[in-house]
């Protein structure tokens, strides 16, 4: 009978508290990108390579899958037209007349192609050397089966917005049909689902999306913006 009961339980897993350090650096790169583009599987592998070289620093690193190369064949399962629109907000911030794949976006101050290792490497060093102006604290994480919830609060010089986001740390798709047709990509920290916010403090309850599989590792990934989009903070953490 307590067999049973138990398989009966909503699985919860509890999480450390987590928070950024004071005066730390945060530097959040944003690749908005496809399983669509052909052009994109650099930038893909560019941003794995930055994620596995800075694991230990406060160097957060998204993927963006955007919808609008799924009319050319191959249906990103990774895409929303929300994260698309994200990118145009970015769009009107540099004052671009388009919007563009694979596209690096550095603490929302700077985009350029996002295979370039060169300006990668140059924004790191840049953004290494500045303090963050947020400090965030997600505490009171609950994964449970179908839903993320947490607690968190900024301290520090006032923000705009707050994202918080849920990601996937890895998947590895074969493409069947468009421009990456027979090719076998991996996508790096994958935006799973994205709230934003502008209080200072709250509760949030996050749905895990149904291609999310229990074999997934998950991250919770904060990050503070003004009202230009500029980053002035970002904290992450672990779930499983």
């Amino acid at each position: 009978m307590l067999q049973k009961l138990m398989m009966l339980l909503t699985l919860i897993v509890l999480i450390p508290i987590h928070a950024q350090k004071s005066n730390e650096s945060a530097i959040v790169l944003e690749l908005f990108t496809s399983q669509g583009c052909s052009s994109c599987p650099p930038a893909d592998e560019l941003l794995e390579s930055i994620k596995k070289k800075y694991k230990d620093k406060n160097i957060v690193v998204l993927s963006y899958h955007v919808d609008y190369w799924n009319r050319l064949g191959w249906k990103d399962p990774f895409s929303s037209e929300k994260f698309s629109d994200y990118q145009r907000a970015y769009a009107q911030q540099f004052n671009s007349k388009s919007i563009y794949t694979p596209q690096l976006v550095v603490n929302g101050s700077e985009h350029f192609t996002g295979s370039d290792r060169y300006k990668a490497d140059i924004a790191l060093k840049k953004y290494s050397k500045t303090s963050a102006n947020s400090t965030i604290l997600i505490k009171d994480i609950q994964q449970e089966s179908s839903r993320v919830v947490f607690n968190y609060k900024v301290d520090g010089k006032p923000f705009n917005t707050i994202t918080l986001v849920l990601v996937v740390s890895e998947r590895i798709t074969k493409i069947l049909r468009g421009e990456n047709r027979d090719r076998t990509l991996k996508n790096t920290n994958i935006v799973a689902n994205r709230v934003v916010k502008q209080e200072e403090s709250g509760s949030i309850s996050m749905i895990i999306p149904d291609w999310v599989s229990k074999k997934d590792k998950l991250s919770v990934i904060v990050y503070t913006q003004d009202k230009t989009l500029k980053t002035t903070g970002a904290t992450k953490v672990l779930l499983k």
